[in-house]
């Protein structure tokens, strides 16, 4: 069995809310709850759910912008949690992100070229004139002119923008880079283009993606697989397509039959959900998604549905599929 790229393991992050006198932790915000995946090299795996519910924190999980409160992120057969040094670098080097909104993820007050070339310097031992070199390949590589290493970000557009984000993402020869919604910000159409870009980028360079969204129809589209987060746990994983046309969660139906159809004649079971997402402070007891759940049992408050695989590489937790 081939070796995955990355294998998160049991992750936790908790976050302390409010202290006793004596400095004992009150309460703790439970953001990442024991969730699990993995990353093969050259896949897309999209990781999709409302806001609120730990998609942000297991980013900076895995970019190391944040320690772990338990469990591993194994990075190339290496666990990264609790590394520092040399060993944090190397892995920091390897793991890139493009952020959501282009007019805020550059610096102003850099020119392109400094902006892209400034993690290679950080990285690797290179000449003035190999960086220049390098800069101006992955311009090319993003669908823009080498000459354009000269001009600051504000004479660019949102979308071109994002393709410099991306160009700087993949200065050190990264082989994962966290896409945290990196489409939301632009207009639709440009969104297709930044899409066809990344696969394209992929498909050449065998890189792999972590693809953070709101949109499922671009989540859907980019993604070989999908995980559906709901309040800090993983609910579904499934391929791509057939989390699309087969979701088993009833948190995963509702959250298709609540985006665009991409037919107007497309039918839709309608599903509406009861209530608002519940504070990750104070999660209900049991399954989390059970006090808005249209199909939920008695025993569904009482005990943590834990995950089955319902059929090859088709993983969900819910009581219905439990047996």
């Amino acid at each position: 069995m081939v070796e995955p790229l990355l294998d998160v393991r049991d992750l936790k992050k908790y976050f302390p809310a409010g202290r006793f006198l004596l400095g004992r932790v009150r309460s703790w915000v439970k953001a990442v709850d024991e969730i699990s995946f993995t990353i093969h090299r050259g896949e897309t795996l999209g990781l999709v759910g409302e806001s609120g519910c730990g998609k942000t924190t297991t980013c900076k999980l895995i970019l190391a912008a944040e320690k772990a409160t338990a469990g591993a992120i194994v990075f190339e057969g290496r666990d990264i949690v609790g590394r520092n040094g040399k060993d944090l670098m190397d892995y920091r080097r390897q793991v890139q992100v493009v952020f959501q909104d282009p007019y805020s993820s550059l610096s102003p007050r850099l020119r392109v070229g400094d902006i892209i070339g400034e993690p290679i310097t950080a990285h690797e031992k290179m000449s003035r004139a190999a960086v220049r070199s390098r800069v101006g390949e992955l311009l090319e590589l993003v669908g823009l002119r080498p000459d354009m290493a000269r001009l600051f970000p504000h004479e660019f557009s949102g979308g071109q923008r994002q393709r410099i984000a991306i160009a700087r993402a993949l200065s050190t020869h990264a082989r994962l880079i966290v896409l945290d919604e990196p489409v939301s910000a632009l207009d639709v159409s440009i969104r297709a283009h930044i899409i066809g870009l990344l696969e394209d980028i992929q498909q050449r360079l065998d890189v792999s993606y972590l693809f953070v969204g709101h949109d499922l129809a671009a989540v859907a589209h980019i993604s070989h697989r999908i995980a559906v987060m709901y309040l800090g746990k993983i609910a579904e994983v499934a391929d791509s397509m057939e989390l699309c046309h087969k979701p088993l969660h009833p948190y995963t139906k509702a959250l298709f039959a609540a985006s665009l159809p991409s037919h107007p004649d497309e039918e839709r079971e309608k599903i509406v959900l009861t209530g608002e997402v519940p504070s990750a402070l104070n999660p209900p007891s049991g399954c989390h998604f059970h006090p808005r759940c249209p199909v939920a049992m008695p025993h569904c408050s009482e005990k943590v549905p834990e995950p089955v695989e319902f059929a090859p590489g088709h993983t969900v937790a819910c009581h219905l599929y439990s047996g």
